[in-house]
């Protein structure tokens, strides 16, 4: 009888293990588009794609640390926010304000690793520094270290804490990497993307999900760096009320933000993404904000995801703005970088 419920158990086990992600099904997607007003969707993944490895993709748990934070973690004013006199745009892109900062519309590819996270903040606090230097910076921060060396951030591959990221930057910095075997910078990532072919199967399929990485404390990448000279650093990390967002990207330039993922989302293809009715909730995600605007009467956030360039809207999507949808108004984070 032991023996007999043993098995059963590995057999609902690895059904559970291998239950494909209905969500990604064009059925599915015929759903979202029969209900969605003010977006559309489409194929992006590959259905066949376990729910289980996806899930694992979405590794933020920044909405939940923001709804715990204190008030004094938030940042309401900055002697900075003055030099708009106060104006905010209908529109604005950071793309075209910083022209010369090239990583800032860079979609990146996390791969088969829940590191969204890390890529939010260290993307953002690289355009930050290009912004900060007028250019004098103008490449990659290592979602590698930050990956797998921020033990206190939370567990790498398997998710992490946002604000805890930009934390590690003001007192450990982040040395320069760039993308998947490009030898750019100290630390370039060392998680492979997850491209899809012409038929639509991803690399990735059929793969684990990528198992942490040893803390590397060495330049692999260009080894004419010198690993601790490379590091920069924050001078501060902060929570942003919705009253300052705005202000902070004008100043200082793109943000992290996270948000609640429900099965919705990841069809995501164009317009301003609002939740649909019945959409169950998948895990928190963690993406790069660059700009806002308003579209046929809708107010959005302009938004720069990590699952690659086929992914959305060219790796990008819009999402509301003002109603707090999916957490997003609330949970986002920055730091202003050192300079000198």
């Amino acid at each position: 009888m032991a023996r007999l419920v043993i098995l059963l158990s590995v057999v609902l086990f690895s059904v559970y293990q291998t239950e494909q992600a209905y969500f990604l099904e064009e059925s599915y997607i015929d759903m979202i588009n029969e209900v969605a007003t003010t977006w559309t969707a489409g194929v992006n993944f590959d259905p066949s794609i376990p729910k289980e490895h996806f899930v694992k993709m979405l590794g933020s748990k920044g909405v939940e640390s923001a709804k715990h934070a204190s008030a004094h973690e938030f940042k309401t004013n900055d002697v900075a926010y003055s030099n708009h006199f106060g104006y905010i745009p209908r529109t604005f892109d950071a793309r075209k304000k910083w022209r010369h900062c090239k990583t800032i519309g860079e979609v990146r590819d996390q791969g088969h690793c829940g590191s969204c996270w890390a890529f939010g903040t260290s993307s953002a606090f690289a355009d930050r520094l290009c912004i900060a230097t007028d250019g004098d910076f103008n490449q990659l921060l290592s979602a590698e270290e930050i990956t797998f060396c921020c033990h206190t951030c939370g567990f790498g591959c398997n998710g992490g804490d946002p604000i805890k990221a930009w934390k590690y930057f003001s007192t450990h910095g982040l040395v320069t990497g760039g993308n998947y075997k490009s030898g750019e910078g100290c630390e370039p990532y060392r998680v492979p993307p997850c491209p899809r072919d012409e038929e639509g199967k991803s690399s990735c399929a059929g793969k684990p999900i990528e198992k942490n990485h040893r803390c590397t404390r060495m330049c692999y990448g260009d080894q004419d760096l010198d690993y601790n000279d490379d590091h920069r650093f924050t001078r501060d990390y902060y929570y942003l009320t919705y009253g300052s967002i705005q202000k902070d990207v004008m100043n200082y330039g793109p943000i992290e933000a996270s948000f609640d993922v429900y099965d919705d989302f990841p069809s995501y293809k164009s317009g301003v993404y609002e939740k649909t009715e019945n959409a169950s909730y998948l895990g928190g995600h963690a993406v790069k904000l660059i700009g806002w605007g308003v579209e046929e009467g809708t107010p959005y956030w302009l938004m720069v995801n990590s699952w690659n360039p086929q992914w959305g809207d060219n790796g990008l999507f819009k999402i509301r703005r003002g109603t707090n949808e999916c957490g997003i108004d609330n949970s986002t984070t920055a730091g202003v970088p050192v300079t000198n």
